[in-house]
């Protein structure tokens, strides 16, 4: 028996936005239940995320239980936005991916454009079922994944921030740590492990849940760009660079695909069921 728990549990309604910390999360084929299933696009339908725009950061997007969001950002009124019915869909990309969405169209889209001072448009992931096919590197056939980078859920641990951060204290730019792991938008934190162990995970469970661990996340701009003030720093891509560098990828924490659903829950144990354990 592992003696790691899973510390927190995040989900993220609209992708990009600050989103909330639940005390559990039911886990479905794609990600967790309302992480990501909204997205801003521009006006050519390309995904608008934090790379662009790091404003997004101190927005915040609060999941309410029939699926629709309540938007909150500075300088802007609060507002709700139902789950639009489905009566067309539109084309957008995604890294890529051309997706299949539902315009969510009336004043959230006047809402998002003034916050950015430029046009955007929230959309609607309808049918996660269906809509994006994953990587067939990584998935199975007909595995899904919502509006996440890649993977259906990202996975990191306490004992490696702490690592990151004593790496941070040590370089040209220690004035920017210690971060904190809202930098890295995770949707399953685990306590009690050795630092870095994750990488050496291949299968694990969390609670009733069995995941397959595919690959290190590699990291962009968005964990350089403080959460609650939209500043841009050079910390932590300097210090990954020099110590954290796996194939072309400056790694932090595990993307993670389930092998069955459920429901995973704030204390939760984490074993390790392939792999190298997890405690210390």
């Amino acid at each position: 028996m592992s003696e790691s728990v899973l510390h927190s549990v995040h989900v993220h309604p609209v992708k990009s936005l600050a989103g909330s910390a639940p005390g559990e999360a039911v886990v479905e084929p794609w990600g967790l239940a309302g992480d990501r299933r909204w997205a801003l696009v521009d006006a050519s339908a390309t995904v608008v995320t934090q790379r662009r725009h790091p404003l997004l950061a101190m927005a915040c997007a609060e999941p309410l239980p029939d699926g629709g969001i309540r938007l909150t950002a500075p300088g802007r009124d609060p507002l709700t936005v139902d789950v639009p019915e489905p009566r067309g869909t539109m084309i957008m990309d995604i890294f890529g991916d051309k997706v299949e969405a539902v315009a969510a169209g009336g004043p959230v889209d006047a809402w998002f454009s003034a916050y950015l001072g430029t046009e955007v448009r929230l959309v609607h992931l309808d049918d996660p079922a269906v809509r994006r096919p994953m990587d067939p590197v990584y998935g199975r056939d007909g595995q899904t994944v919502h509006f996440g980078d890649s993977s259906p859920l990202l996975l990191t641990t306490l004992t490696s921030l702490d690592a990151l951060n004593s790496l941070i204290a040590q370089g040209d730019h220690a004035d920017e740590g210690p971060l904190p792991m809202t930098r890295f938008r995770p949707n399953a934190v685990v306590a009690g492990t050795a630092p870095w162990a994750e990488d050496g995970w291949r299968r694990i469970a969390i609670g009733e849940v069995v995941f397959r661990v595919i690959k290190p996340c590699g990291r962009c701009v968005i964990t350089t760009t403080d959460q609650r003030t939209a500043e841009r720093g050079k910390e932590p891509l300097r210090t990954l660079a020099r110590h954290r560098r796996i194939g072309d990828r400056l790694a932090f924490g595990q993307y993670l695909i389930p092998e069955r659903t459920g429901r995973i829950r704030r204390g939760d144990a984490v074993t390790v069921l392939e792999g190298e354990p997890a405690a210390p």
